[in-house]
């Protein structure tokens, strides 16, 4: 005879998907508060005290921690060729590690290769990422020359497949020219997408190259040599002057000195509307020039005093965005430039010490507070690509992508524990204060109590609409977040409050390539059969502590975060 199956009581059955964190701190980027969160089926169903929950609800207690929106980064190349390698973190590896450091979302870039079509570099890297990723993720798009063809890629693209960015190089050999750079700034203005540039003057590079190289300098030290804070910060006003004869908006992806910083200060005071983007290499590191490992482009700045600089210029918002720019190659394929410097790799990796470099440089610092971390961390990057409030913020009907955060822990970074596939770590031997001890992706708990749990496939690709209002109608920005409701939502007001952000199931079908072109457009459905949003266990912890709950602190700054930014 059979064992009989045991029937699981109908209050229990759905527990796994429900969530109640507890006692914690709420930080947004313009508030802290003090009050209970409860999430169900992936996202944010109540705010408040004394939720009324259903039975089996797995609760954490966050006292004395902070419970924010889980981080974004803007700015990632895994499994990306470039300089005769592939960098060695893949989707899989890469977004699990970004998860172990409390990273939710990843923005990574399409190249198209020499021939290759936009739509089809699209559907490639679609199909690398859709069965890998860990958490959510969304594209840029490279655009490495101007046509018409090109433009009907980028309509096709934006309109049909849910990217809204665009990333021009002025340096490399996908260097564009000023004419072509117009045009694209001006076509991405006129179907509301983001222009994005990576900023140096090429030109002038290629001509240093040559001649360190003729002079003897070979090493790792010429790769800063070659590339001048000048050289970038000509390029940064080049890029802003083009922008501003259209009339567009322009994301500077790449900002490494000061002096860059102070180029984009001036155009912002002018009224230009322009946003910085400083990789947590640049105000972490410096100083190391002769190291090849620490070789990326923009070059990390043999300054010391620059790492300071650049963290002033983001606690006055003249820069809003950190990113890693993940772009991972092995000690040996480093040695690809050992009698080269211009062969070596460009990239480091980040993708899972950002937040924690960031909170120990800047919030345990005294630098910045913990609502500007958020707006550094997560917050702008969602506003800029038109995720929020659907990703960057803890309210009601937001993804429950969130990181309990424990300031009072420590963790050194060492390639030995990292969650990488790199063999090296630029960070090593730096001790961080604050650690994701929780760390929450669509409702699943997959770092729990420090210990990682990402599951392969369980992200998505994430639309990015057109039209941001925070670039496009900034005024509509303080509307888009729902308030908080002790007792649910009210539906149709919500949807209404979202503007153009749509909370829909996720789920996209990979684009598949017949006939060298994509065929299949992204789709909202269901997520997709096999992948359920489960937590690994039920238990309840707050409600066996007998300690006397803090009364509610509630800290109000402007949108972003504390600063005297330009917004």
């Amino acid at each position: 005879m059979s064992t009989p199956v045991k029937k699981v009581p109908i209050h229990l059955q759905s527990s796994q998907n429900r969530l109640l964190i507890k006692n914690g701190q709420v930080v947004n980027d313009d508030e802290i508060f003090e009050e209970d969160i409860y999430i169900e089926d992936g996202s944010v169903k109540q705010i408040g005290r004394n939720l009324i929950i259903p039975g089996g609800t797995r609760v954490i207690d966050a006292r004395g921690k902070y419970v924010m929106p889980g981080g974004i980064d803007p700015h990632t190349h895994f499994e990306f060729e470039f300089m005769g390698a592939t960098s060695v973190d893949d989707f899989y590896q890469g977004t699990k590690a970004a998860i172990a450091g409390g990273t939710t979302m990843i923005i990574d870039f399409v190249m198209p290769k020499n021939g290759e079509s936009l739509l089809d570099a699209y559907a490639n890297y679609r199909q690398k990422a859709d069965s890998k990723v860990c958490c959510d993720y969304a594209l840029h798009v490279i655009v490495t020359s101007w046509n018409n063809i090109i433009k009907e890629e980028m309509n096709t693209l934006c309109h049909q497949h849910g990217v809204n960015s665009f990333k021009m190089f002025m340096a490399y050999d996908m260097m564009m020219n000023d004419g072509d750079l117009y045009s694209v700034f001006e076509h991405c203005k006129n179907i509301g997408a983001v222009p994005m540039v990576h900023a140096e003057n090429g030109h002038i590079i290629k001509k240093n190259v040559e001649r360190l190289l003729n002079k003897g300098i070979t090493g790792p030290e010429g790769h800063e040599m070659s590339r001048p804070e000048e050289v970038e910060a000509e390029a940064v006003n080049r890029a802003c002057t083009i922008a501003q004869q259209v009339t567009t908006a322009l994301c500077i992806d790449t900002v490494s000195n000061g002096a860059t910083a102070e180029v984009i200060k001036e155009k912002q005071s002018s009224g230009q509307v322009v946003f910085g983007t400083v990789f947590v290499s640049n105000f972490a590191l410096s100083g190391d020039a002769h190291n090849s490992r620490i070789v990326t482009t923009p070059p990390i700045r043999s300054d010391n005093d620059t790492p300071n600089q650049l963290l002033g210029y983001l606690r006055s918002d003249v820069l809003q965005l950190t990113a890693s720019d993940n772009c991972t190659f092995n000690k040996s394929q480093k040695e690809m430039g050992k009698e080269n410097f211009s062969k070596i790799p460009n990239g480091v990796n980040g993708v899972e010490d950002r937040m924690s470099v960031i909170w120990e440089k800047g919030v345990h610092s005294g630098l910045i507070d913990p609502t500007r971390f958020v707006a550094i961390t997560s917050s702008n990057a969602a506003k800029i690509f038109n995720l929020y409030p659907r990703k960057g913020c803890i309210a009601i009907g937001s993804d429950a992508d969130i990181v309990i955060w424990n300031p009072s822990k420590t963790r050194v970074i060492s390639a030995k524990t990292h969650h990488q596939a790199v063999d090296f770590n630029v960070f090593e031997g730096m001790e961080c204060h604050g650690v994701p001890e929780y760390v929450i992706v669509n409702g699943r708990v997959c770092v729990d109590e420090e210990q990682l749990r990402a599951v392969q496939g369980y992200g998505h690709f994430i639309e990015t609409p057109l039209y941001p209002p925070f670039i496009y109608n900034p005024e509509k920005v303080l509307d888009l977040k729902p308030g908080k409701e002790s007792n649910g939502v009210n539906e149709v007001e919500l949807a209404n409050k979202l503007h153009r952000i749509e909370m829909e199931p996720k789920g996209c079908v990979t684009p598949t390539l017949p006939n060298s072109a994509v065929s299949t457009p992204c789709c909202k459905g269901a997520r997709p059969e096999g992948q359920r949003n489960i937590q690994e266990s039920t238990f309840s912890v707050s409600e066996e502590l007998d300690v006397e709950r803090k009364s509610c602190i509630k800290v109000r700054n402007p949108p972003g975060g504390k600063s005297s930014g330009f917004w």
